[in-house]
């Protein structure tokens, strides 16, 4: 079998009122990655492990994405729900991700809580780790998560950023 030809991969650039997010999409317009632009050696660093060998070039999304997000930062906080994201991962990560999805805005959930909604309730830490590595920020809400007793803890774009997400949500319940 031949090899596959690398995955052509487009950046864009996106102003929000904290700073540029960079969105990469892939040649169907899925989205791929999101990060911001003071994080994109990181964002590309998981671009390599998620999507070996592609080739990420300056391009625009397609206008559903950009629209997403304009609505989403506007105060529209479930414009990004519908948005289509594809990543590689373990399972355990996938598992971690797709759970997060189902945090909605105005809401945030400890580690342990996430754990246990994935069933695996003594895998706190690696929860994190899997939060973590998620490279699909705010669409996948990594945002939501905190600490046992609600503290904002960590987030790969800054505790700045994390502070403003959730405040911009709404955030007022907390689930442990």
């Amino acid at each position: 079998m031949p090899p596959r030809p690398p995955e052509n991969l487009r950046l864009e650039a996106l102003a929000t009122p904290i700073g540029r997010a960079l969105v990469v999409t892939d040649a169907d317009g899925v989205l791929c990655a999101v990060d911001w632009e003071d994080y994109e050696a990181r964002m590309r660093l998981l671009m390599a492990r998620h999507h070996p060998g592609a080739e990420i070039s300056p391009g625009r999304a397609p206008a559903a994405v950009r629209e997403a997000f304009e609505a989403y930062f506007a105060g529209a906080t479930g414009a990004l729900a519908p948005l289509v994201w594809r990543t590689n991962g373990t399972p355990f990560q996938k598992a971690v991700w797709a759970a997060l999805c189902d945090i909605p805005a105005g809401v945030t959930l400890s580690y342990a809580g996430l754990a246990a909604r994935i069933g695996k309730p003594a895998a706190v830490r690696a929860v994190g780790l899997a939060n973590g590595a998620n490279p699909v920020g705010v669409v996948v809400p990594c945002h939501r998560v905190v600490g046992a007793n609600g503290t904002l803890t960590g987030y790969g774009g800054g505790l700045h950023r994390k502070r403003w997400l959730l405040a911009h949500e709404g955030a007022g319940r907390f689930e442990r």
